[in-house]
Protein backbone atom coordinates (compact mmCIF):
# COMPACT_ATOMS: atom_id res chain seq x y z
CA UNK A 1 0.00 0.00 0.00
CA UNK A 2 1.37 3.38 -1.02
CA UNK A 3 0.45 6.46 1.04
CA UNK A 4 -2.23 8.70 -0.46
CA UNK A 5 -2.75 12.18 0.93
CA UNK A 6 -3.57 15.77 0.04
CA UNK A 7 -0.78 18.34 -0.05
CA UNK A 8 -1.01 22.14 0.10
CA UNK A 9 1.44 24.79 -1.15
CA UNK A 10 1.31 28.33 0.22
CA UNK A 11 1.02 31.35 -2.05
CA UNK A 12 0.91 34.31 0.32
CA UNK A 13 2.93 37.17 1.76
CA UNK A 14 4.11 37.16 5.37
CA UNK A 15 3.61 40.13 7.67
CA UNK A 16 6.91 41.57 6.58
CA UNK A 17 9.71 41.73 9.14
CA UNK A 18 7.29 40.81 11.95
CA UNK A 19 7.99 37.29 13.19
CA UNK A 20 5.13 37.00 15.68
CA UNK A 21 2.49 38.36 13.30
CA UNK A 22 3.79 36.12 10.50
CA UNK A 23 3.56 33.09 12.78
CA UNK A 24 -0.04 34.11 13.54
CA UNK A 25 -0.70 34.04 9.79
CA UNK A 26 1.18 30.74 9.38
CA UNK A 27 -0.95 29.09 12.06
CA UNK A 28 -4.11 30.25 10.26
CA UNK A 29 -2.84 28.82 6.96
CA UNK A 30 -1.96 25.54 8.68
CA UNK A 31 -5.47 25.36 10.12
CA UNK A 32 -7.01 26.17 6.73
CA UNK A 33 -5.01 23.42 5.02
CA UNK A 34 -6.05 20.91 7.67
CA UNK A 35 -9.73 21.89 7.31
CA UNK A 36 -9.38 21.04 3.63
CA UNK A 37 -8.00 17.59 4.52
CA UNK A 38 -4.36 18.34 3.67
CA UNK A 39 -1.77 16.22 5.48
CA UNK A 40 1.19 18.35 4.36
CA UNK A 41 1.59 22.10 3.98
CA UNK A 42 4.72 23.75 2.58
CA UNK A 43 5.77 27.39 2.99
CA UNK A 44 7.95 29.56 0.69
CA UNK A 45 11.63 30.35 1.11
CA UNK A 46 12.39 32.60 4.12
CA UNK A 47 8.66 33.14 4.60
CA UNK A 48 9.53 34.04 8.17
CA UNK A 49 10.07 36.97 8.38
CA UNK A 50 9.97 37.50 4.60
CA UNK A 51 12.54 37.42 1.83
CA UNK A 52 15.19 40.19 2.19
CA UNK A 53 14.33 41.98 -1.05
CA UNK A 54 16.36 45.00 0.08
CA UNK A 55 19.53 43.21 -1.06
CA UNK A 56 18.37 43.46 -4.70
CA UNK A 57 17.11 47.06 -4.65
CA UNK A 58 20.17 49.14 -3.77
CA UNK A 59 23.67 49.12 -2.29
CA UNK A 60 24.60 47.06 0.80
CA UNK A 61 25.03 50.33 2.70
CA UNK A 62 21.42 51.34 1.93
CA UNK A 63 20.16 47.89 2.95
CA UNK A 64 21.82 48.08 6.37
CA UNK A 65 18.75 49.95 7.66
CA UNK A 66 16.87 46.63 7.56
CA UNK A 67 19.57 44.34 8.96
CA UNK A 68 18.92 44.58 12.70
CA UNK A 69 15.18 44.22 12.21
CA UNK A 70 15.75 41.20 9.95
CA UNK A 71 17.98 39.54 12.56
CA UNK A 72 15.60 40.31 15.40
CA UNK A 73 12.70 38.73 13.51
CA UNK A 74 14.49 35.62 12.27
CA UNK A 75 13.48 32.33 13.86
CA UNK A 76 15.58 30.73 16.61
CA UNK A 77 14.93 27.05 17.23
CA UNK A 78 13.82 26.18 20.75
CA UNK A 79 12.06 29.52 21.37
CA UNK A 80 8.37 30.05 22.17
CA UNK A 81 7.87 31.28 18.58
CA UNK A 82 9.27 28.04 17.17
CA UNK A 83 7.16 26.02 19.61
CA UNK A 84 4.01 27.71 18.28
CA UNK A 85 4.70 26.34 14.81
CA UNK A 86 5.39 22.82 16.09
CA UNK A 87 2.26 22.96 18.25
CA UNK A 88 0.15 23.99 15.24
CA UNK A 89 1.42 20.95 13.33
CA UNK A 90 0.49 18.73 16.27
CA UNK A 91 -2.89 20.37 16.90
CA UNK A 92 -3.95 19.98 13.28
CA UNK A 93 -2.21 16.62 12.69
CA UNK A 94 -0.41 17.91 9.60
CA UNK A 95 3.19 17.83 8.42
CA UNK A 96 4.56 21.36 8.09
CA UNK A 97 7.57 22.40 6.01
CA UNK A 98 8.40 25.94 7.09
CA UNK A 99 10.72 28.17 5.09
CA UNK A 100 12.44 30.74 7.28
CA UNK A 101 15.49 32.77 8.08
CA UNK A 102 17.16 30.78 10.86
CA UNK A 103 19.22 32.67 13.42
CA UNK A 104 21.95 30.78 15.26
CA UNK A 105 24.34 32.85 17.31
CA UNK A 106 25.27 35.86 15.22
CA UNK A 107 24.57 34.31 11.82
CA UNK A 108 21.52 33.75 9.62
CA UNK A 109 20.78 30.79 7.35
CA UNK A 110 18.15 30.10 4.70
CA UNK A 111 16.38 27.19 6.38
CA UNK A 112 13.59 24.67 5.97
CA UNK A 113 12.11 23.02 9.05
CA UNK A 114 10.19 19.79 8.54
CA UNK A 115 7.78 19.05 11.40
CA UNK A 116 5.65 15.88 11.42
CA UNK A 117 1.99 15.51 12.34
CA UNK A 118 2.95 14.89 15.98
CA UNK A 119 4.80 18.18 16.24
CA UNK A 120 8.18 16.40 16.22
CA UNK A 121 11.13 17.66 14.20
CA UNK A 122 12.00 15.52 11.19
CA UNK A 123 14.75 17.80 9.87
CA UNK A 124 16.22 21.29 10.11
CA UNK A 125 18.11 21.89 6.89
CA UNK A 126 19.90 24.88 5.40
CA UNK A 127 20.44 26.08 1.85
CA UNK A 128 23.92 24.94 0.89
CA UNK A 129 24.94 28.09 -0.93
CA UNK A 130 22.99 31.36 -0.76
CA UNK A 131 22.44 32.75 -4.24
CA UNK A 132 24.18 35.90 -5.52
CA UNK A 133 23.56 38.83 -3.13
CA UNK A 134 21.92 36.51 -0.59
CA UNK A 135 25.52 35.82 0.46
CA UNK A 136 25.60 39.31 2.04
CA UNK A 137 22.96 38.13 4.53
CA UNK A 138 23.16 34.36 4.99
CA UNK A 139 25.71 31.69 5.83
CA UNK A 140 26.06 28.29 4.16
CA UNK A 141 24.75 24.82 4.91
CA UNK A 142 26.76 21.60 4.59
CA UNK A 143 26.51 18.12 3.07
CA UNK A 144 24.19 16.86 5.77
CA UNK A 145 21.57 19.25 4.36
CA UNK A 146 21.33 17.17 1.16
CA UNK A 147 19.24 14.49 2.82
CA UNK A 148 15.90 12.72 2.42
CA UNK A 149 13.94 11.62 5.46
CA UNK A 150 11.43 8.85 6.18
CA UNK A 151 8.00 10.06 7.31
CA UNK A 152 4.47 8.64 7.47
CA UNK A 153 3.86 10.38 4.11
CA UNK A 154 6.86 8.80 2.39
CA UNK A 155 10.44 9.89 1.88
CA UNK A 156 10.51 13.70 2.00
CA UNK A 157 13.28 16.07 0.94
CA UNK A 158 13.55 19.82 0.43
CA UNK A 159 15.61 22.43 -1.37
CA UNK A 160 15.34 26.21 -1.69
CA UNK A 161 15.07 28.36 -4.79
CA UNK A 162 18.11 28.08 -7.05
CA UNK A 163 19.34 24.93 -5.35
CA UNK A 164 17.11 23.53 -8.12
CA UNK A 165 19.68 24.78 -10.65
CA UNK A 166 22.49 22.75 -9.06
CA UNK A 167 22.69 19.47 -11.04
CA UNK A 168 24.92 17.64 -8.55
CA UNK A 169 22.78 18.61 -5.55
CA UNK A 170 19.66 17.44 -7.38
CA UNK A 171 21.27 14.13 -8.26
CA UNK A 172 22.28 13.62 -4.62
CA UNK A 173 18.61 13.96 -3.67
CA UNK A 174 17.34 11.68 -6.45
CA UNK A 175 19.79 8.97 -5.37
CA UNK A 176 18.21 8.85 -1.91
CA UNK A 177 14.84 7.63 -3.24
CA UNK A 178 13.06 10.93 -2.69
CA UNK A 179 9.29 10.61 -3.14
CA UNK A 180 7.93 14.00 -2.05
CA UNK A 181 10.06 17.08 -2.65
CA UNK A 182 9.40 20.56 -1.26
CA UNK A 183 10.77 23.28 -3.53
CA UNK A 184 10.51 26.53 -1.57
CA UNK A 185 10.66 29.76 -3.61
CA UNK A 186 10.40 33.45 -2.75
CA UNK A 187 8.00 35.48 -4.87
CA UNK A 188 8.96 35.98 -8.50
CA UNK A 189 8.78 39.74 -8.14
CA UNK A 190 11.96 41.19 -9.58
CA UNK A 191 11.19 43.13 -12.77
CA UNK A 192 11.44 40.56 -15.56
CA UNK A 193 13.00 43.06 -17.92
CA UNK A 194 15.90 43.38 -15.49
CA UNK A 195 16.29 39.69 -14.63
CA UNK A 196 14.22 37.24 -16.64
CA UNK A 197 16.00 34.30 -14.99
CA UNK A 198 14.33 35.33 -11.72
CA UNK A 199 10.84 35.18 -13.24
CA UNK A 200 7.96 32.74 -13.11
CA UNK A 201 8.63 30.84 -16.34
CA UNK A 202 12.23 29.81 -15.65
CA UNK A 203 11.75 28.95 -12.00
CA UNK A 204 8.56 26.94 -12.44
CA UNK A 205 10.38 25.08 -15.19
CA UNK A 206 13.07 24.21 -12.64
CA UNK A 207 10.44 22.75 -10.30
CA UNK A 208 8.77 20.85 -13.12
CA UNK A 209 11.99 19.33 -14.47
CA UNK A 210 12.92 18.32 -10.91
CA UNK A 211 9.71 16.27 -10.77
CA UNK A 212 10.50 14.60 -14.10
CA UNK A 213 14.20 13.97 -13.39
CA UNK A 214 13.60 12.70 -9.86
CA UNK A 215 10.29 10.96 -10.61
CA UNK A 216 8.85 12.50 -7.47
CA UNK A 217 6.03 14.82 -6.47
CA UNK A 218 7.18 18.44 -6.18
CA UNK A 219 5.36 20.76 -3.79
CA UNK A 220 6.51 24.27 -4.76
CA UNK A 221 5.22 27.05 -2.47
CA UNK A 222 5.87 30.60 -3.63
CA UNK A 223 5.30 33.85 -1.72
CA UNK A 224 3.75 37.08 -2.90
CA UNK A 225 4.86 40.67 -2.40
CA UNK A 226 2.22 42.70 -0.57
CA UNK A 227 1.52 46.40 -0.76
CA UNK A 228 2.89 46.74 2.77
CA UNK A 229 6.15 45.18 1.61
CA UNK A 230 6.37 47.57 -1.32
CA UNK A 231 5.79 50.54 0.96
CA UNK A 232 8.40 49.33 3.47
CA UNK A 233 11.06 48.51 0.90
CA UNK A 234 10.49 51.10 -1.82
CA UNK A 235 8.86 54.11 -0.21
CA UNK A 236 8.33 56.74 -2.90
CA UNK A 237 11.38 55.71 -4.92
CA UNK A 238 10.14 55.22 -8.48
CA UNK A 239 13.18 53.18 -9.53
CA UNK A 240 12.72 50.69 -6.69
CA UNK A 241 9.02 50.37 -7.49
CA UNK A 242 9.99 49.47 -11.04
CA UNK A 243 12.39 46.79 -9.80
CA UNK A 244 10.10 45.14 -7.24
CA UNK A 245 6.65 44.14 -8.46
CA UNK A 246 3.53 43.38 -6.44
CA UNK A 247 2.33 39.80 -6.43
CA UNK A 248 4.79 37.41 -8.04
CA UNK A 249 3.08 34.34 -6.58
CA UNK A 250 3.33 31.07 -8.49
CA UNK A 251 2.73 28.14 -6.13
CA UNK A 252 2.69 24.84 -8.00
CA UNK A 253 2.41 21.10 -7.37
CA UNK A 254 3.80 18.74 -10.01
CA UNK A 255 3.38 14.99 -10.46
CA UNK A 256 6.30 12.60 -11.16
CA UNK A 257 5.56 12.79 -14.88
CA UNK A 258 5.73 16.61 -14.81
CA UNK A 259 2.03 17.35 -15.06
CA UNK A 260 0.61 20.30 -13.13
CA UNK A 261 -1.89 18.88 -10.64
CA UNK A 262 -4.16 21.88 -10.03
CA UNK A 263 -5.41 25.16 -11.42
CA UNK A 264 -2.92 27.94 -10.54
CA UNK A 265 -3.93 30.98 -8.53
CA UNK A 266 -3.51 34.41 -10.15
CA UNK A 267 -0.04 35.68 -9.28
CA UNK A 268 -1.38 38.59 -7.20
CA UNK A 269 -3.77 36.39 -5.18
CA UNK A 270 -3.10 34.83 -1.79
CA UNK A 271 -4.22 31.33 -0.93
CA UNK A 272 -3.38 27.64 -0.97
CA UNK A 273 -3.15 25.26 -3.90
CA UNK A 274 -3.91 21.57 -3.32
CA UNK A 275 -3.18 18.26 -4.98
CA UNK A 276 -4.01 14.66 -4.11
CA UNK A 277 -0.79 12.66 -3.91
CA UNK A 278 -0.62 8.93 -4.69
CA UNK A 279 2.91 7.61 -4.26
CA UNK A 280 1.97 4.63 -6.39
CA UNK A 281 2.33 6.91 -9.45
CA UNK A 282 6.08 7.01 -8.89
CA UNK A 283 6.65 3.44 -10.09
CA UNK A 284 5.20 4.34 -13.50
CA UNK A 285 7.63 7.23 -13.87
CA UNK A 286 10.56 5.19 -12.54
CA UNK A 287 9.87 2.45 -15.05
CA UNK A 288 10.52 4.94 -17.85
CA UNK A 289 13.63 6.62 -16.42
CA UNK A 290 15.48 6.39 -13.12
CA UNK A 291 18.68 8.47 -13.50
CA UNK A 292 20.07 7.28 -10.16
CA UNK A 293 19.06 3.66 -10.83
CA UNK A 294 18.52 1.60 -13.98
CA UNK A 295 18.98 4.64 -16.26
CA UNK A 296 22.41 5.50 -14.81
CA UNK A 297 25.92 4.72 -16.06
CA UNK A 298 28.10 4.67 -12.91
CA UNK A 299 31.03 3.37 -14.95
CA UNK A 300 31.01 6.71 -16.78
CA UNK A 301 29.76 9.33 -14.28
CA UNK A 302 29.51 9.19 -10.49
CA UNK A 303 28.71 11.69 -7.74
CA UNK A 304 30.77 12.12 -4.56
CA UNK A 305 28.50 13.24 -1.70
CA UNK A 306 30.24 14.39 1.49
CA UNK A 307 27.71 14.52 4.33
CA UNK A 308 30.18 15.60 7.00
CA UNK A 309 28.55 18.35 9.11
CA UNK A 310 30.27 21.70 8.67
CA UNK A 311 30.63 22.53 12.35
CA UNK A 312 32.90 25.54 12.86
CA UNK A 313 34.13 24.25 16.22
CA UNK A 314 34.59 20.54 16.92
CA UNK A 315 35.07 19.60 20.57
CA UNK A 316 37.01 16.38 21.07
CA UNK A 317 38.12 14.51 24.17
CA UNK A 318 41.94 14.28 24.51
CA UNK A 319 43.49 10.92 23.66
CA UNK A 320 45.31 8.83 26.25
CA UNK A 321 48.63 9.73 24.57
CA UNK A 322 47.82 13.45 24.89
CA UNK A 323 46.90 12.99 28.55
CA UNK A 324 50.12 11.06 29.11
CA UNK A 325 52.20 13.80 27.49
CA UNK A 326 50.46 16.47 29.58
CA UNK A 327 51.03 14.46 32.74
CA UNK A 328 54.74 14.03 31.99
CA UNK A 329 55.20 17.71 31.22
CA UNK A 330 53.40 18.76 34.41
CA UNK A 331 54.83 15.89 36.48
CA UNK A 332 51.28 14.90 37.38
CA UNK A 333 50.58 11.15 37.59
CA UNK A 334 47.84 9.76 35.36
CA UNK A 335 46.56 7.53 38.16
CA UNK A 336 46.35 8.58 41.76
CA UNK A 337 45.87 6.08 44.52
CA UNK A 338 43.74 7.17 47.46
CA UNK A 339 43.22 5.53 50.81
Amino acid sequence: QHPKFRAAAVQAAPVYLDLDASIDKAVKLIAEAARNDAKLIAFPETWLPGYPWFIWLDSPAWGMQFVQRYHDNSLVYGTPQAERIAQAAKDHKITVVMGHSEKQGGSLYIAQWIIDENGETVAQRRKLKPTHVERTVFGEGDGSDLSVWDTSLGRIGALCCWEHLQPLSKYAMYAQNEQVHVASWPSFSVDRGAANALGIEVNNAASQIYAVEGQCFVIAPCATVSQDMLDTLCGDDATKRQLLLAGGGAARIYAPDGQLMHAPLPETEEGLVYADIDLGMISLAKAAADPAGHYSRPDVTRLLLNKTPGDRVVKTAPSFRELQRTAIESETPLVRETE
